[in-house]
């Protein structure tokens, strides 16, 4: 990974490459994923942690909040020295489809109106944030499956979610 390159750091934001289709059959033209990392992916990308917060929380898991400037949620878990060390581990955490924490959502500008969606945002399920993840997942070139992956909220839904894209990927399940 070379040290300069945008996609990794904190407070960070990528806009998907295509639309993103979703389980309603409706698609969003334009989604941006807003994320933060930790680390270094290595070189054979094996040592990626994706950590899924709660429904209601937000990509800073172990980094300050830019916006109430308290320690990020999870400093217990992540962080040097800890059981999920960026010294050892490549880590990443987005705010969910759908978040208010900056990844598209109801208060994000509807491309097609040019004003915010808010009631007419599409229905989603966790299995289309799950997808938006692994797109970000690819952006950012971290291999899967992943060394890890570490759900603070959603429970197995979500991890199964995820485990059940990458069978589809390999032409299982």
């Amino acid at each position: 990974m070379n040290a300069h390159d945008q996609r990794f750091g904190l407070d960070r934001r990528v806009t998907l490459a295509v639309p993103l289709a979703l389980d309603s059959g409706a698609a969003l033209a334009s989604v941006e994923i807003a994320y933060e990392s930790y680390g270094t992916l290595n070189a054979d990308a094996s040592n990626a942690i994706l950590i899924c917060h709660a429904l209601t929380g937000d990509q800073h898991v172990a980094a300050q909040h830019p916006r109430t400037g308290k320690p990020g949620w999870w400093t217990r878990l992540v962080g040097e020295g800890k059981p999920i060390d960026p010294a050892r581990h490549f880590i990443v955490c987005a705010n969910v489809l759908g978040g208010c924490m900056g990844s598209t959502g109801p208060g994000s500008t509807d491309p097609a109106t040019g004003k915010p969606y808010a009631m007419a945002f599409p229905v989603i399920t966790i299995r289309d944030m799950v997808r938006a993840q692994a797109a970000l997942l690819d952006h950012l070139e971290a291999d899967r499956p992943l060394l890890a992956q570490i759900d603070a909220g959603r429970r197995a839904a979500w991890l199964l979610c995820l485990a059940s894209l990458e069978k589809q990927d390999e032409g299982g399940i």
